[in-house]
């Protein structure tokens, strides 16, 4: 039996390698679709489309964020100052600075630390500029960061799963006992159309006594809920069918729960007792409680 996941889960991971040192973490909360977002350094360029295929390959669900943050301990290579991109960004500067006070306008003055921030200036120096080993080195260790994200997803699935079972048996318990409470009005409900249609015979002479039994009829067909009754037990058998099949089964499940709740509502407009009426309202209570937990569902 595969399992369900949850789509909330953290994780982090940290490697270093050749004077560089790394720090994964990935978050997840709950999505519509799988919406992904990654934070990597320019030292690593392209890195976020292979991250896309391997988180894409994982998962079906979510909006995850991903960041990596590379550092340099500096000891191969380093970092150089880029003397000319420096002196493109201090001339870009003070063209700033002089048309905005033509204009009357006051910047704020930039500090050192402003301009180093400004890409560029800094370079990577040669011996660092071959980042292979360092990229195979940090795509393995996202392989084990998201492996443990999904293993924090599994356990908080199996929860899930364990609670939308039990809230399933408890629909099951509920619809049986709709199903006897709308077998219990049946005695009453007969002896009313029958008065009602001896009330309308004795008053009218001329009235068709085959027309005012088929509206009858009609009537006490618009009252009947076992057609709800019986979609209720197939949703029942579809959810506990999806819960064994597992993730992705979220969207499915959400789509029951809809449907859950809609013939509960059917039940309560066609109630006319108080007992079926209480039964499809704890029906709707137990739903909306479903369905909120069904909206963690990968």
């Amino acid at each position: 039996m595969n399992k369900l996941n949850s789509m909330t889960g953290y994780a982090t991971g940290q490697g270093a390698i050749d004077g560089f040192s790394w720090d994964w973490e990935l978050r997840c909360v709950n999505g519509k679709g799988l919406d992904l977002r990654f934070r990597s350094p320019e030292l690593l360029t392209g890195l976020d489309a292979e991250l896309r295929t391997k988180v894409t390959a994982s998962m079906s669900r979510g909006n995850l964020s991903v960041s990596l943050k590379v550092q340099s301990s500096g000891a191969e290579g380093g970092v150089e100052l880029d003397a000319d991109r420096l002196e493109t960004v201090l001339i870009a500067m003070a063209e700033v600075e002089a048309r905005a006070m033509e204009r009357g306008l006051s910047l704020a003055p930039a500090n050192a630390a402003d301009v180093l921030a400004l890409r560029g200036v800094f370079d990577v120096s040669k011996e660092q500029q071959d980042t292979t080993t360092l990229r195979k080195e940090v795509l393995s260790g996202f392989d084990s960061v998201l492996k443990e994200l999904r293993d924090m997803q599994a356990r908080e699935g199996a929860v899930l799963a364990k609670v939308l079972g039990q809230q399933i048996d408890a629909l099951a318990a509920l619809i049986d006992d709709a199903a006897a409470a709308a077998e219990a009005r049946k005695p009453e409900a007969k002896a009313q159309f029958e008065a009602a249609m001896a009330r309308v015979l004795e008053n009218s002479d001329q009235i068709d006594e085959a027309r005012v039994t088929q509206e009858l009829a009609i009537i006490a067909m618009k009252s009947d809920v076992t057609e709800e009754l019986d979609r209720l037990r197939a949703h029942v058998v579809a959810a506990r069918d999806l819960i064994k099949g597992g993730s992705p089964a979220g969207r499915k499940l959400d789509f029951l729960a809809q449907e859950f709740n809609r013939e509960a509502n059917t039940i309560c407009s066609k109630s006319q007792k108080a007992e079926l009426t209480s039964v499809g309202l704890e029906l709707k209570s137990l739903i909306e409680q479903m369905r909120e937990q069904v909206q963690n569902v990968e």
